[in-house]
């Protein structure tokens, strides 16, 4: 089974690629969303997070976003800190899923995750796939669809890893300015990696 990361910056448009790969037929992990899933039910995480923060951090079994927020954005070590208790379950949950996925007969899953290179995913995907827009393409969706203002946007653009750094580290690119069509780049895409075979 080919298990692929999906990756790109804010507003680049990868959710939408995963969208287009479960109409598809191919299942798509979303650590994101998974990862709020498990610290609520993950006992590890409930542990680790109420041993560093209190008992506050979680209130009538729901998590406490503002006192968790403060914290982590307090300095770049809070945010490690926070990140080296989540991160390596969010792991070893789509490691056991893909495992899953793959019993049952699935000959390709994906991974979708911003942090792909940061928080070590990609180390359980075997290619990862670069979602690429242009900055003004990026900052302008990004502000329609979480109604933020492009100051607020470009401050979440910086403190994610650069566009180029990503690209170099990725397998294949998608570019999705709105110009090239999508579904055909990943139409090539996904034809090459089942041929297993470089795309041009």
């Amino acid at each position: 089974m080919i298990k692929l990361g999906i990756t790109g910056g804010i507003g680049s448009g990868k959710s939408y690629v995963s969208h287009l790969l479960r109409a598809k037929g191919i299942e798509v992990y979303d650590t994101d969303s998974e990862a709020k899933r498990l610290t609520l039910s993950h006992p590890q995480i409930r542990q680790e997070l109420t041993a560093l923060l209190g008992e506050d951090v979680y209130q009538n079994n729901i998590l406490n976003k503002p006192l968790l927020a403060n914290y982590l954005f307090a300095c770049k070590e809070n945010a490690q800190r926070i990140n080296a208790i989540i991160h390596p379950r969010v792991y070893d949950d789509f490691v056991s899923w893909a495992r899953m996925k793959e019993k049952a007969g699935a000959s390709m899953v994906g991974m979708e995750s911003a942090i792909l290179f940061e928080s070590g995913f990609n180390r359980a995907v075997d290619k990862v796939l670069f979602v690429y827009a242009p900055l003004d393409v990026r900052i302008r969706r990004a502000m329609e669809r979480d109604k933020s203002t492009e100051e607020q946007v470009r401050v979440r653009i910086l403190a994610q890893a650069s566009d180029e750094e990503n690209r170099r580290k990725s397998d294949f690119l998608l570019i999705n300015d709105g110009v090239r069509p999508l579904e055909s780049q990943l139409e090539q895409l996904l034809q090459a990696l089942i041929q297993r075979k470089p795309i041009r």
